[in-house]
């Protein structure tokens, strides 16, 4: 069975309440107490916005690249590796590796990986012949950015990737932006399967980058909240979006109400958003059907499943739009 991340709760989380501490549960005073374990406080990573060296060789420095269905994409192992030796400031790898887990709430949130709901969701863009042109696109929990870099080759007028590690958007996102925007090298042969794990033959040295492309991508860090408060609160606001790609953000119903109010706020009004995710998160709770309730319950936007996949553990493509908006 495919988990979306390892996740193993304490264990002095796991144990049951001793019925003889403290009043028994029936007695009257504890007649509607919440018996739910507390949540723990986590320090949301405040925004922060990226950019792209002018000389863009210097991305690619010590990076091997490989292709996935026709992207090319730096190789997360070396990555990984490139980030133990203790100079960023996240340690997010180790940290990681520690924990034996992909998901560490408010330290690090999946970004080394790419999750299958992504190759769903950018099957479905493919499929459906969403048009890009002209269209302002957000890249939601990006990771590796592929979807963003899928809009950003279907002509978007601009193209903007959030996720949550600093880490995550220079050392794996900004790369693939890159290396998909150098010239020369706008194509790559796809092959049969999903994924190629040799290195292009193209090796990118001294590449000149299409300035008409790196122009489009803006690059955050940080919470939602906070991201979308620096989009929506700086002296020159960033306009809203006709799309917004996001695949495996709803594992955990804790970010549900947050998540909800960033589409909220960041949506143009005939905008829509993709959203890829697995039938339910095991560890966690979280889910389609469950994030499906959330949305109808908020009665701010509409939603409906435009695409099932059945093999493994089922997934959908969610499309979701306001409640008043114009219908496609």
């Amino acid at each position: 069975m495919d988990f979306r991340f390892n996740f193993f709760p304490d264990e002095d989380e796991t144990q049951e309440p001793n019925a003889h501490d403290g009043a028994t549960p029936h007695s009257p005073e504890h007649e509607h107490e919440d018996n739910r374990l507390p949540e723990k406080k986590v320090c949301i990573k405040a925004a922060k916005e990226h950019y792209i060296p002018a000389d863009v060789n210097k991305v690619l420095e010590n990076k091997v690249l490989e292709t996935v269905s026709g992207l090319y994409y730096v190789n997360m192992s070396v990555v990984e590796l490139t980030c133990q030796d203790g100079t960023h400031e996240e340690d997010i790898v180790s940290k990681s590796v520690s924990s034996h887990s992909d998901l560490i709430p408010g330290v690090y949130e999946g970004g080394l990986k790419i999750w299958e709901c992504t190759y769903d969701l950018m099957d479905f863009l493919s499929e459906a012949e969403i048009q890009f042109a002209n269209k302002s696109v957000l890249d939601l929990g990006c990771g590796a950015g592929l979807l963003g870099i899928v809009a950003l080759r279907g002509n978007a007028e601009r193209v903007h990737f959030q996720d949550y590690n600093s880490t995550v958007i220079e050392e794996i996102t900004m790369p693939n932006v890159v290396a998909n925007c150098v010239s020369g090298d706008s194509k790559v042969e796809s092959k049969d399967d999903r994924k190629n794990t040799k290195p292009p033959s193209k090796r990118h040295k001294k590449s000149e980058c299409l300035p008409d492309k790196l122009s489009k991508c803006r690059f955050f860090s940080g919470g939602w909240s906070e991201v979308s408060q620096l989009l929506l609160g700086s002296s020159k606001p960033c306009s809203k979006y006709d799309l917004i790609l996001t695949s495996e953000t709803i594992y955990n119903p804790d970010y549900y109400g947050t998540l909800h109010d960033t589409l909220a706020q960041l949506l143009a009004k005939n905008g829509r958003v993709y959203l890829a995710s697995k039938v339910h998160y095991f560890g966690v709770g979280g889910g389609t059907y469950l994030f499906e309730k959330f949305i109808e319950e908020r009665k701010v936007f509409r939603s409906s499943i435009v695409k099932e996949v059945e093999e493994g553990l089922k997934r959908f493509i969610l499309e979701i739009a306001f409640k008043d908006s114009v219908s496609n």
